[in-house]
């Protein structure tokens, strides 16, 4: 995931976290909060789920943020 803020200093700085996600898909997933970077936790098994959907929010250092669905 990619989030910009165009503010200086501490304002611009961006920081991600799940905001809506399942037990299921947290036990699958990662997100990593300062880079965004969502990782596999455990291999995908179509037997046990054939889609996630996660809900990432990314903050910015002034108090707003912004939320995007991953399907």
């Amino acid at each position: 995931l990619t989030a910009t803020d165009a503010d200086e200093g501490t304002n611009g700085n961006v920081r991600y976290s799940m905001k809506k996600v399942t037990e299921k898909a947290s036990k699958v997933f990662h997100l990593d909060s300062e880079k965004g970077v969502i990782t596999l936790l455990q291999s995908l098994d179509f037997e046990e789920g054939d889609s996630y959907e996660l809900e990432v929010q990314a903050h910015d250092g002034g108090g707003f943020s912004d939320t995007a669905k991953i399907a």
